[in-house]
C-alpha cells in the first residue's frame, strides 16, 4: 500500500436510476433515469459508521457488506490504498428490488467515491474504462452499470477474446460500452408496484435456450429500437422521427414472456398498455414497468397512470426524465 494523504474533505456522488432491456435488448441495453441516489462519504481516522436515509434504510445493518462500501472497498484495492476508516451517508430514492438498477448505482457510487479519493492519479490508474470494468464484475453483468455512470441510452457487450465455455459464457472477456444520445422529448414514465422482486427470482425462470426464430425476430427488434430511440435513419428529407417504431421495437421474445408467471400484475399491465398503442416492458428483471413516450404518439403519459388506475393492483405512477449526464462525482 501506497502512503495516502487522505483529504479532508467529503465526496458526493450522485447515481441514476437505470432501466435495462428496454424490451429485446436483454442484458445489453439500458437507459439512465432522472429519478437518483446519493453518496456522501469521508475519510476517517478508524472504524466505519453508515447512515441510511430514503430507501434501504435497513442495510445499515450490513456494515462492511453493505453495497457501497464493498464496492469502494473493492476500487481502493485495485488502486492499492486502503483508508483508515470512513463515514458513508446513502440518500437513497431509487426503489430496490424492481428492476431499476439499484445495485449497480450503489456500486458505481462506490468505486468512483474510493478514486476520487485518491486524488487526481487515480483516474490515470483507473480509467472510466477500468471504472466500468470493475463495476461489471462487482455487479455481475454490464447493462445497467454502463447506463448508470454514461447516462442516456448505452449498450454494453462483453468482447471476448477468448473460447466460449458450453454455457456459453465469455472466457477472458473485457466489458465495454457505447453511449447513444436519445432522442429529445422521449418521456419514461414508470410503474412501480407494491412488493419487489430478486433479480435471482426472475432469472430462475429464464429456459436455458430459445428458439433460433425468437433469438433472430430479438436482434430485428434491439436494432429497431435503438434507431427508434436515438432517430438513427428515421429523419429523411426533414421528417420527423417515426415514434410508432417504438410498439413493434419494444417487443421481446427473449425473457419477458418467460417472466410473466413471476410477476402476473406486471405482465397484465403491459399487455394492456401496449393494446393501447403505448410502447412498454419489463423494466431490467422487474417487476417495474416502463412506458417509453415519444411526441406525436397519440397517447400520452396521463393515458399510462389512467390504464394503471384501472388495475386490480396498485401502482405508483412516475412521470421521469431520460438522465443523460450519468454518475456525477463531487469531490
Amino acid at each position: 500500500m501506497r502512503t495516502v494523504r487522505w483529504p479532508d474533505r467529503p465526496v458526493a456522488v450522485r447515481v441514476p436510476a437505470t432501466s435495462a432491456n428496454l424490451g429485446p435488448g436483454f442484458d445489453s441495453l439500458a437507459l439512465a433515469l432522472s429519478l437518483y441516489d446519493e453518496v456522501q462519504a469521508h475519510v476517517t481516522s478508524g472504524g466505519l459508521r453508515i447512515e441510511v436515509a430514503g430507501v434501504g434504510e435497513r442495510t445499515v445493518r450490513y456494515g462492511e457488506g453493505h453495497l457501497v462500501v464493498r464496492a469502494m472497498r473493492a476500487a481502493f484495492e485495485a488502486l492499492g490504498e486502503q483508508p483508515p476508516g470512513l463515514g458513508l451517508r446513502c440518500m437513497n430514492a431509487i426503489p430496490q428490488g424492481f428492476g431499476l438498477g439499484s445495485s449497480a448505482a450503489a456500486i458505481v457510487a462506490g468505486v468512483l467515491a474510493a478514486r476520487a479519493f485518491c486524488g487526481r492519479s487515480a483516474i490515470e490508474r483507473m480509467p472510466d474504462e477500468a471504472v466500468l470494468r470493475l463495476a461489471a464484475d462487482l455487479e455481475g453483468h454490464a447493462d445497467n452499470v454502463a447506463a448508470c455512470l454514461a447516462g442516456g441510452l448505452t449498450i454494453a457487450w462483453a468482447a471476448s477474446d477468448g473460447p466460449r465455455t458450453s454455457a456459453g459464457d465469455d472466457v477472458g472477456h473485457a466489458v465495454r460500452c457505447v453511449r447513444l444520445e436519445p432522442l429529445p422529448g422521449l418521456t419514461p414514465v414508470l410503474c412501480v408496484p407494491g412488493a419487489p422482486l430478486a433479480t435471482e427470482a426472475a432469472r430462475r425462470v429464464l429456459p436455458a435456450a430459445v428458439p433460433h426464430a425468437d433469438a433472430a425476430r430479438n436482434a430485428a427488434r434491439t436494432a429497431l429500437l435503438v434507431a427508434a430511440m436515438t432517430g438513427a435513419g428515421q429523419a429523411h428529407k426533414g421528417l420527423a422521427a417515426d415514434p410508432s417504431l417504438l410498439l413493434d421495437a419494444t417487443q421481446d421474445f427473449l425473457h419477458q414472456p418467460y417472466r410473466a408467471g413471476s410477476m402476473p400484475a406486471t405482465a397484465e399491465l403491459i399487455v394492456a398498455l401496449r393494446e393501447a398503442g403505448i410502447p412498454a416492458v419489463v423494466s431490467g428483471a422487474g417487476p417495474a414497468a416502463l412506458a417509453l413516450i415519444m411526441p406525436g404518439m397519440a397517447s400520452g403519459p396521463d393515458a399510462v397512470a389512467e390504464i394503471a388506475g384501472k388495475s386490480e393492483h396498485d401502482w405508483t405512477v412516475s412521470v421521469l426524465d431520460v438522465d443523460r449526464d450519468g454518475a456525477i462525482v463531487r469531490a
